[in-house]
């Protein structure tokens, strides 16, 4: 079992950001989960993995060669994977990954965040994720997504693929169990028969 932590690379302004994210290190390590997560020595980042480490965990880093070369690589981790692109990096995160737990962050969490949610919608991959909801920190986005279910862009059951926790142990038994099962995310496709839309359109295969 892996589970790989979305969180900023920066610290933020308040302790208890740095203070979840040691403890879910931590915790982790000592319960035998894996952390896998961005790569990087800074920020809630380095603390997540310091903390691991530091309990004897297994911790892989997926970064960037442009990342390497701003040196915010972490060297003592299990295994540090570079790769070309932004776009390698977030696939080998969700291969290496059984779950993900979200941590305050900026817009590379979000993005990764959105991302990950969006191919659970699709049905790309069926991995559960989790916001880690720290002095309510994820209140927004998640005020957000019910706004997007109440003006019908987004399924009632699809609101259930962003859970939230407000504690480590909460997150990490959310990030431990199966996603939710949800249908396929085309409100306007409901009651469309079994071939989809009807003609002919050109397809262009790359």
């Amino acid at each position: 079992m892996r589970l790989c932590v979305y969180c900023g690379s920066n610290t933020g302004n308040a302790p208890e950001f740095a203070e979840a994210a040691r403890h879910l290190g931590s915790a982790c390590a000592n319960r035998g989960i894996g952390l896998v997560y961005g790569g990087g020595s800074v920020g809630l980042m380095g603390i997540a993995a310091d903390a691991a480490m530091e309990a004897g965990g297994e911790v892989i880093g997926v970064i960037t060669e442009q990342l390497v070369g701003a040196e915010v690589a972490h060297r003592g981790l299990t295994r540090l994977e570079v790769v070309p692109t932004m776009h390698e990096r977030k696939a080998r995160l969700s291969e290496l990954a059984d779950g993900f737990v979200v941590l305050p962050g900026g817009f590379g969490t979000v993005d990764e965040f959105a991302e990950m949610l969006t191919w659970n919608q699709l049905g790309l991959v069926t991995k559960p994720v989790v916001l880690l909801d720290i002095n309510g920190f994820w209140e927004p986005l998640l005020a957000w997504i019910d706004k997007a279910v109440d003006a019908g862009f987004v399924r009632p059951s699809h609101r259930m693929l962003a859970q939230r926790a407000r504690t480590i142990d909460e997150a990490i038994a959310i990030a431990s169990s199966p996603a939710p099962e949800t249908p396929h995310k085309w409100l306007d496709r409901d009651g469309t028969p079994a071939g989809g839309v009807t003609g002919q359109l050109p397809i262009v295969r790359a």
